[in-house]
């Protein structure tokens, strides 16, 4: 899979976050994976998984810097999709240093395109600027 295919599927499964509790989790990766349209290698899905693992683990810590760096919004009050986003690519650009801030951005504003509303892409691009 590429980068891109990897970040969709991490997204995926960390939108389950929200409608899921954290114990439940590596039974939903279990069954995410089970699907036909999510099936990969050994490989990527230990990839998929790990940063999955690892992103939950930081999740109240990524949220404090979300609502740390934006003005009038919070966590709460954020769309499920445009949250998830900015975990991924919040978790990316401090804990990651594999990826470089610029391409976290830019592909965080992909999903939003992809999976997010009208304004998903600008309110994504927005925030995530604002850790730049």
């Amino acid at each position: 899979m590429s980068r891109r295919e990897l970040r969709e599927q991490i997204f995926k499964l960390l939108f389950r976050v929200e409608f899921n509790p954290k114990d439940e989790i590596p039974e939903q990766t279990q069954l995410f994976f089970e699907e036909e349209e999510n099936q990969a290698d050994a490989e990527d899905t230990a990839y998929i998984s790990g940063k999955l693992e690892k992103i939950v683990e930081k999740l109240e810590e990524i949220d404090e810097n979300i609502n740390g760096k934006v003005k009038g919004w919070d966590t709460a009050r954020m769309g499920k999709v445009d949250l998830t986003i900015l975990r991924l690519a919040v978790y990316e650009i401090l804990f990651d240093e594999d990826i470089p801030t610029s391409v976290a951005i830019n592909e965080a504003v992909e999903l939003a395109k992809k999976f997010g509303q009208d304004t998903s892409a600008s309110f994504v691009n927005g925030v995530l600027a604002l850790f730049a």
